[in-house]
C-alpha cells in the first residue's frame, strides 16, 4: 500500500506568525476556502489547541487530534498521542494534511512532502511562529498573489512547495 502524501497547509506572515492568543490573527475568506477545498475528503492532523481555536471538528474530513493528554476527548475526532502515530492512523489517505499548530509545524517539516502555503503579505506579532524552512530542501511549485478585498484584510499569495528529492 503506497504511504499517504504527507501534507503541511499553513498561512503565515512575512515574519512566520501563524496564531496569536491561539487564533488566526487576520481575516482571509479566500484563504478558508482554499483550505476547505484541498482538505475536504481527507485526514487534517492538528494540535489540541489548534482544534480548541476551532472549536469543532471540520465536517467532511477526518479529524485527528495530537494530545499527550491520554484523557481529553474531542467529538467527532480522532485522537492520537504523537504526530507519527497519527500519520500512521491516516496511511490508507492519498494525502493527509497537517494543520498546526506550532509545535506540530515543528515536528512535522521533517517528515513532510508537500506544503500548501498562504504567505499573508504583512508583519504582526504572535505568539506561535512556523519554522524557518531550508529553501535548498524546497522548491515553489505554484505561485499566484491576490490583493486585499472587502473579504480578504491583507495582500496574500497562495504558494505551493514541493520536497526537492535528491538524485531525481
Amino acid at each position: 500500500m503506497k504511504q499517504a502524501l504527507v501534507s503541511v497547509i499553513v498561512a503565515l506572515s512575512e515574519n512566520n506568525v501563524v496564531g496569536v492568543r491561539n487564533q488566526l490573527p487576520w481575516k482571509l475568506s479566500a484563504d478558508l476556502k482554499r483550505v476547505k477545498a484541498l482538505t475536504m475528503g481527507h485526514h487534517i492532523l492538528m494540535g489540541r489547541k489548534t482544534f480548541e481555536s476551532i472549536g469543532k471538528a471540520l465536517p467532511g474530513r477526518t479529524n485527528v487530534v495530537i494530545t499527550r493528554n491520554e484523557e481529553y476527548r474531542a467529538e467527532g475526532c480522532v485522537m492520537c498521542k504523537s504526530l507519527k502515530e497519527a500519520i500512521n492512523h491516516a496511511s490508507s489517505d492519498t494525502e493527509l494534511f497537517i494543520f498546526g499548530g506550532g509545535e506540530i509545524f515543528q515536528e512535522a517539516i521533517p517528515l513532510a512532502d508537500k506544503i500548501y502555503m498562504t504567505r499573508v503579505h504583512t508583519t504582526i506579532q504572535g505568539d506561535t511562529y512556523f519554522p524557518e524552512l531550508n529553501p535548498e530542501e524546497w522548491t515553489v511549485t505554484e505561485s499566484e498573489s491576490f490583493s486585499a478585498d472587502e473579504k480578504n484584510e491583507f495582500d496574500y499569495s497562495f504558494i505551493t512547495m514541493e520536497r526537492v528529492i535528491e538524485g531525481k
